[in-house]
């Protein structure tokens, strides 16, 4: 795996070795694995905060270098929900918060994926995270809070006027077809609440979200979605 003596250590959160280890001369602090993880991204992604402390303290570690996946320290530890690590790496000036990795994916993509709520409190705290940046498959971060049934991580981006809380991915779906799909009431009622969604918007297949819940059995969502028709009056009638 190409992995060194200090990566074992800061994988494990083994304060004591990293120390140690960085006080030998012959030692690099950032010297990346054969997936293009450091150190620093294996005590981040792992939660290990009194271990990611001494490698932030070196001159010679890249804080926001990225792994093979184009993913940084901070990636791994939104995605992993480390709030005290997240904290730590938004302090460096040399990270960029709204990175994104090879799949178009930020560390607040990562993070409301996941539903990690604290996490996505810091990011949406930055004036330099975009909220409502899409992957390269044209997936928001609330599309995927949605697709899973985060309903925190739900209620913290529609609480943004800059989050558009109707827009589909490349597959013509919507964050409320989504979370139809996947039978989670209690998203659906948090994304009907938003005068910006069209309960009645079809995918790219024609399928609208009342359509998919229906069929997969999801009645309770199909009755908050139950297209209203609207009544016919005969010939004179107001």
């Amino acid at each position: 795996m190409g992995r060194t003596p200090l990566m074992w250590a800061a994988w494990h959160g083994n304060q004591g070795a990293v120390r140690l280890l960085l006080t030998c001369g012959n030692v690099n602090p950032d010297k990346p694995d054969n997936n293009g993880l450091t150190p620093l991204h294996c005590a981040s992604s792992n939660g290990h905060q009194e271990t990611v402390r001494p490698l932030l303290a070196r001159d010679d570690v890249n804080s926001d270098k990225l792994n093979n996946y184009g993913q940084t320290p901070l990636w791994g530890a939104s995605f992993n929900g480390h709030e005290g690590v997240v904290r730590l790496l938004l302090t460096r000036g040399d990270v960029n918060p709204d990175k994104l990795d090879h799949y178009g994916q930020t560390p607040l993509w990562g993070a409301s994926w996941d539903g990690r709520e604290g996490v996505v409190r810091l990011l949406l705290a930055r004036s330099d995270v975009n909220p409502d940046k899409p992957d390269s498959y044209g997936l928001t971060p609330l599309w995927g809070a949605s697709c899973n049934g985060e309903e925190g991580v739900v209620r913290l981006l529609l609480a943004r006027k800059d989050v558009d809380a109707d827009k589909p991915g490349d597959n013509g779906q919507t964050p409320l077809y989504r979370a139809s799909w996947n039978g989670h009431e209690g998203v659906v009622r948090l994304l009907l609440t938003r005068d910006d969604v069209n309960p009645g918007k079809p995918d790219k297949n024609g399928q609208t979200p009342f359509d998919v819940a229906s069929a997969r059995g999801h009645m309770g969502i199909a009755a908050l979605l139950q297209p209203r028709t609207a009544p016919i009056f005969s010939s004179g009638q107001a």
